[in-house]
């Protein structure tokens, strides 16, 4: 069995005075991932004694983690989405596990204290006692009936059935007082629920770090809510996810460390163990450092609680100062202007692509066609361009096995539309499955051979997520990131500590997803 919690950081919040630790902005923060208890049958409608009888078992585990957490100083715990009652329900059998939750906005409620308040919430009660007997600040994610019209929503038109059903996240202060509620935007096949008829761009502030932003599986990946909350200032995010990896290019960990350092944020991401559904991967996130777990193949399948200090990154918390996003490295967000025209995501818009020196072929990798160039020498410095978007590898192979083990550089520019729509700028260096040409871009986890490199591309996107995938699915700081005021992002690396999986810059073209 390979089981591993993988820990790496390059800044420290901590300071030793006179043998002392001194925590200098910085806070505790948990996830955990979870192994839900699920229900066998979720196409068949449950009363809600049943409802509640599954989801409290549930409960009793998340109540275990809770005083876990606590005991090792945690000041805030996340758990994932679907976590309570699972997965594959329809609009109907979800029925018995809804509960209303109210609107923090519009009231302040307990339920812990006033469990009387609302009717028919009884998980919402668990988790406030939760939070409030443990002393932490909790989110727990949650199936949330809602009457209609609703309140932030009077003129949207009804569903059918005459009431509005939602993914949501709850979030709950160390005293048990609800503190937010966030509607998921973008859903990922949910029969059970609804889309909300407008975007809910969700925060709250806790004593002990500043503000927060809640986010839910698969709107990491689109505009709204995620970058609209980062252009309000948003530099923590608040991540349940039930997400199913998909290599070589967007496994849990890896989308999740890419989207830490590309967008200079603090990320706490608590996933779903479930391995008939490929579901693991979990961590606490910063520009800085990556606590993480990810599950390998023969590992039992268990929930894993993960606790690591980190750095305040909110530039509005009262104990902040300097300028905190140049502290955190914010290089890849710094400000650079699209280029508006779909015409310039797909063609040329300027300086003819250089002449291809290399053969070239087209594989699939991730349901898009990309073009490849096979990495063939002892080093190099290869080009290979998707129409005007090129991407350029300088390499040196320090451990390579070209007996067993075939590599390509990748890239590809369009419109992603299998399970979702959004345009991509991808440039990556990948380790094919086998030794032919139609294997790169197939999923593969281990590897031997490693690399020195430079991986570069001028991307018309300011929204670059850098990632250094390696053998067993350990993440890998890169050694540098750099760019430029012409959208150019160059990632370098050295020294790796397992042979090389994916190295990978996505550009997300999010002004482009509905051309």
């Amino acid at each position: 069995m390979f089981l591993c919690v993988a820990i790496f950081v390059i800044f420290s919040p901590v300071l030793s005075v006179g043998g002392t630790a001194v925590e200098l902005n910085s806070y505790v923060a948990a996830v955990y991932e979870h192994r839900v208890v699920l229900n066998p049958e979720p196409h068949i409608p449950l009363s809600r004694r049943d409802a509640l009888s599954h989801m409290l078992k549930n409960l009793d585990i998340y109540e275990k983690q809770a005083a876990r957490a606590a005991q090792q100083g945690a000041q805030i715990l996340v758990f994932p989405e679907d976590g309570l009652h699972g997965f594959n329900y329809t609009r109907s059998s979800i029925a018995g596990y809804l509960e209303t939750v109210p609107d923090p906005q519009e009231e302040s409620w307990n339920p812990c204290t006033e469990p009387e308040r609302h009717k028919n919430t009884e998980v919402l009660h668990r988790l406030s006692c939760m939070a409030r007997q443990h002393n932490l600040y909790l989110v727990a994610n949650m199936a949330d009936l809602q009457p209609c019209p609703l309140k932030t929503s009077p003129t949207s038109p009804c569903p059918p059935d005459g009431h509005w059903q939602f993914n949501t996240n709850v979030v709950f202060s160390s005293n048990g007082l609800l503190v937010a509620r966030y509607h998921k935007h973008n859903l990922y096949f949910e029969a059970a629920f609804d889309k909300p008829p407008h975007l809910e761009v969700i925060t709250f502030d806790a004593p002990f770090a500043g503000r927060f932003g809640l986010i839910t599986c698969f709107d990491i990946l689109f505009h709204d809510p995620t970058i609209t909350l980062l252009e309000t200032g948003v530099r923590q995010l608040i991540f349940p996810t039930a997400w199913m990896n998909q290599l070589p290019l967007l496994d849990s960990v890896q989308c999740q460390r890419a989207f830490s350092l590309g967008a200079s944020v603090t990320l706490l991401a608590a996933n779903i163990r479930d391995d008939r559904l490929i579901m693991t991967g979990s961590g606490i996130y910063t520009p800085f450092s990556a606590t993480y777990h990810h599950a390998k193949k023969g590992d039992p399948e268990e929930g894993k609680l993960l606790v690591a200090r980190v750095p305040i990154l909110d530039p509005l918390w009262a104990g902040q100062s300097g300028d905190t996003r140049e502290a955190a490295g914010g290089v890849l967000m710094q400000s650079v202007e699209p280029t508006n025209s779909a015409y310039c995501h797909q063609h040329n818009c300027g300086t003819p692509p250089p002449a291809a020196s290399y053969q070239t072929f087209v594989s699939s990798m991730m349901y898009d066609p990309f073009k490849f160039v096979l990495l063939e020498k002892t080093e190099d410095n290869i080009t290979v361009c998707d129409n005007a978007f090129c991407c350029r590898v300088q390499y040196k192979w320090i451990l390579q096995n070209s007996s067993k083990e075939l590599y390509a550089l990748g890239a590809s520019a369009g419109t992603h539309t299998v399970n979702g729509r959004y345009a991509l700028q991808v440039c990556a260096v990948v380790r094919c499955a086998g030794l032919e040409n139609s294997s790169c871009g197939q999923e593969v986890e281990e590897a031997e051979s490693k690399m020195d490199f430079l991986l570069e591309a001028t991307f018309q996107t300011k929204y670059v997520y850098p990632s250094v995938l390696a053998s067993h699915l350990v993440l890998e700081q890169p050694d540098k990131l750099e760019k430029s005021e012409n959208g150019k992002v160059t990632m370098k690396h050295s020294s790796m500590s397992g042979g090389l999986v994916t190295a990978c810059l996505y550009g997300r073209m999010y002004h482009l997803d509905n051309e």
